[in-house]
Order: structure tokens, then sequence, then C-alpha cells
């Protein structure tokens, strides 16, 4: 439950302060009740995010662990095991942000973004959570798509992931751009106005720069 819940998922301390935790010796505590207080439940987090929990019997304190047990049945464990779920649903969707991009080029660009035009990822399809856009807010169009994929969707030779950005194009530069070793068709796009890089070092950032405010303009009408 824990990880798949916050897979993927960085800490935002901020917003667990104002969901109601507490600084606890290190780390940060929540408590709360379950199945209309007959239990308790601790929620632990540490700083680089790991989440523990504990559910304890409100009357006599011991541990409770039937919840955590997918082959205990029941309505009473089904109803302990519901409240706990949902408590930490709530926390993951309140107090974590998704972190699927883990390169120190794909970190930059979405810095760049959020500085640049105050655009944050969308991410638009729950089958592919790998998968997010930026758009302008004026024209809703997007103008950049970050993915994780292998090397092999783009012809390399390697299984390795990488982070990849797609970015609009004019027509006309395509033939000039694109060639299969920086610059690659447009993954998942219309390969007459998109194109791909690797987000993997292969090009300066100050170019990768350039070349998202040039697709911003592109997605201006």
């Amino acid at each position: 439950m824990l990880n798949v819940l916050f897979k993927n998922k960085k800490l935002n301390l901020k917003k667990l302060l104002q969901f109601g935790f507490a600084v606890d010796n290190g780390s940060y505590t929540y408590a709360t009740k379950l199945a209309n207080g007959q239990f308790r439940m601790i929620v632990s987090v540490l700083d680089n995010g790991t989440v523990n929990t504990k559910v304890t019997d409100s009357s006599s304190h011991e541990e409770y662990v039937l919840h955590r047990n997918p082959t205990a049945c029941g309505s009473f464990v089904g109803r302990v095991r519901t409240d706990y779920e949902n408590i930490l649903c709530e926390i993951s969707e309140k107090c974590f942000e998704l972190d699927v991009f883990k390169s120190d080029d794909a970190r930059k660009v979405i810095q760049y973004v959020q500085n640049t035009y105050n655009d944050e990822l969308e991410f638009l399809w729950q089958r592919f959570p790998n998968n997010a856009i930026f758009r302008r807010k004026d024209t809703q169009k997007w103008y950049a798509a970050l993915l994780v994929l292998p090397k092999k969707k783009l012809g390399l030779n390697s299984e390795e992931l990488v982070d990849i950005l797609d970015l609009r194009i004019k027509t006309e530069k395509i033939e000039f751009v694109v060639d299969g070793k920086k610059y690659f068709p447009g993954y998942h796009m219309n390969k007459k106005h998109w194109y791909t890089i690797c987000l993997d070092g292969s090009i300066e950032m100050d170019e990768i720069f350039v070349r998202i405010d040039e697709s911003y303009q592109l997605s201006d009408k």
C-alpha cells in the first residue's frame, strides 16, 4: 500500500505541516482515529519522504495489524482498512508531489519553465504516469512534453531509461535539426511539427532553454 501510494513522489514539507503534522524527534508525525475512535493511527514521515504507520487499539494500546493483511476479511477489518487507506491517500495527495523525472537536466527544465512561464507539469494520463506536458495559459496549447522511456524507442541501441523532452519546431526546420543522434523525430507527436531530445547531458542546457522558448512562441495561436 505504502509503496504504491508514495511511489515517484516527493515530500512537500510546507504542505505536510499545513496538513497537521508535528515535528517529533527528527520526523514528522500525525495522529488520527479510525473506526469511530476504536483505533489510533500514527503516521510518521522522515525528511527523505519515507512513510511509516502504526495502528493501536485505543483501549488496550496494543498494536493492530490485521488491516495490513490482504487475506484478512470481515466487515470490521474491512472498515479499519478502508479508514486507514483513506487517510494515507489524503496524505499522499495533499502533502506529496509527483517526482517522476530524475535527471539533472529534467529538473533544470522544470525549474526553468516554472521560473520563466510560471507553468507546472500536468500529468494527464492515468495509464501513462511517466508522461507529462507543459501548456500555455492563454492558448491552452502544449509547448513541451516530458516522458521517460528506453533509449531504444528513439532508435538508439540501449535499454537505458532516459528522460526526454518533446518540443515544437517550424516544419521547414525539421530536416535541418533532426539528426538521429541528439535530435530525434517527435516521439508520440506529429513529426512534422515536433522533435525530441534526450535529457542526458548530450545538449547544453542554454541551448535547451532557447529551444523551449522557441516552442513556447510557436504555441501562441
